[in-house]
């Protein structure tokens, strides 16, 4: 699915899935204070939120079998994290262990020879996660990522109980998804929850709108590098409905202000502000640690994203991140990556890792899981994002994280630009065009 030039193959695009496909997680919190660890001894940064407590957990188990090399471990907010390891990595003064999003980042490091080759080293982390998606790790066949957390499709959640207040059917199809807009739009309730500020969650609807439009090959061909391959009709298209779904009211007047690392976008649904919220399967923990009542009360509902009429995309196929990867970085010595490798194969998604994972409501990327949903509170949830993943025929990964970070930051600067009215559709697809020159 990838050009055979620096880029993943099954792994940073999208996932054809006979086997399965993923998800993962953006943070919030405190900026950066400390600087990487030293090259001969191990360190880790990581992001804060709700994994942060199972990551410690595993570090803090490794220090306790390992005493004499242990971890330091550092946590950063998302935004913060990414502008922090960029500038560690381009320095040759990064962590031990590298968090990251595998696609066009991960083979960056690569062509930079940041990041050790894992392949043949890690067999015992890879054969108990699952297969798809730790195929992502890879870049030209070779494996520099295993996955390190959740896999994370991104969902459309709703607030049940303004949907039976206001008699308004769970969209399914996009004139259900207009239907309900108009509705919540005319009640003086925001439609759609939307975390404009961070710009990031946008994305969510030009993918899902782009692919059931035309099918995944339209970001394929972008991938490939194809000439003016924004110029695809699927993408004009979706722009278009973006457009009609900021014309109808669906966002509100205030979703620029907006911030998702505050999980503000998820406040305004448990609190009866907007209806729906379309986010990755991460915002779950979000709900369940700030509004526990609502979710209890089962007033959170959740649907894949509607289909399109007359589209060519599978309505079945999921966007988001496959997970979050671990790689480890060259800088360490050898002695220190060895021992990185070594948690890696004995502590990383191992059953503590897994198990508390489950407990907060996140679906870690392993096989088999189906058996340990049962009993839990949110095996409704888990199972229903977990059976997501596993009948998608196709699984894309984030296109920022699948595009190297200079078209990717060009992406989101020109669909901030959408959203907020200030270019139209056909400036969008210029600017995205000169990028496939670059």
């Amino acid at each position: 699915m990838m050009q055979p030039t620096r880029r993943t193959t099954l792994a940073g695009l999208g996932l054809s899935i006979p086997t399965l496909a993923t998800l993962s997680a953006c943070g919030g919190g405190a900026q950066p204070t400390g600087g990487a660890g030293s090259a001969s001894s191990l360190s880790v940064w990581a992001l804060t939120g709700a994994k942060q407590d199972t990551y410690q957990l595993s570090f803090d188990s490794w220090d306790e079998d390992h005493p004499d090399d242990p971890f330091a471990v550092e946590f950063f907010a998302n935004d913060s994290y990414k502008e922090k390891i960029r500038t560690s990595i381009g320095s040759g003064n990064a962590p031990t262990l590298v968090f990251n999003w595998a696609g066009g980042t991960l083979a960056d490091y690569v062509a930079s020879d940041a990041v050790v080759d894992l392949t043949g080293k890690v067999d015992d982390i890879l054969s108990r996660t699952i297969e798809s998606i730790g195929a992502v790790g890879q870049v030209d066949g070779a494996q520099y990522g295993v996955p390190n957390n959740d896999t994370q499709p991104v969902v459309l959640y709703y607030n049940t109980a303004l949907f039976e207040e206001h008699s308004v059917t769970p969209p399914t199809t996009w004139d259900e998804l207009m239907t309900a807009i108009e509705t919540f739009s005319e009640a003086g309730i925001t439609p759609l929850s939307l975390a404009g500020q961070s710009v990031w969650p946008e994305l969510m609807y030009i993918q899902y709108l782009t692919d059931r439009i035309g099918g995944e090959g339209v970001f394929q061909k972008i991938m490939d590098g194809e000439p003016d391959a924004w110029s695809d009709p699927a993408i004009t298209s979706a722009l278009e409905k973006i457009i009609e779904l900021i014309d109808a009211g669906a966002f509100g007047s205030g979703f620029g202000s907006v911030s998702a690392d505050a999980g503000a976008d998820a406040a305004l649904v448990h609190t009866g502000q907007a209806a729906m919220l379309l986010q990755g399967s991460w915002v779950y923990g979000t709900f369940k640690q700030d509004a526990p009542d609502f979710v209890a009360d089962g007033n959170l509902g959740f649907l894949n994203f509607p289909a399109t009429d007359g589209g060519e995309g599978d309505p079945a196929n999921v966007v988001g991140n496959p997970a979050n990867y671990w790689s480890v970085s060259a800088d360490a010595d050898e002695e220190v990556q060895e021992l990185a490798i070594q948690y890696l194969n004995e502590y990383n998604l191992n059953d503590e890792m897994v198990d508390s994972f489950l407990e907060m409501g996140a679906i870690p990327a392993v096989e088999g899981l189906e058996e340990k949903f049962a009993g839990l509170d949110d095996e409704e949830f888990l199972s229903f994002a977990y059976d997501m993943v596993l009948e998608a025929p196709h699984f894309q990964l984030s296109w920022d994280q699948a595009l190297a970070p200079a078209p990717a930051q060009e992406l989101l600067t020109n669909l901030s630009q959408i959203f907020l009215q200030e270019i139209e559709p056909a400036d969008f697809v210029t600017n995205m065009n000169a990028t496939l020159d670059s």
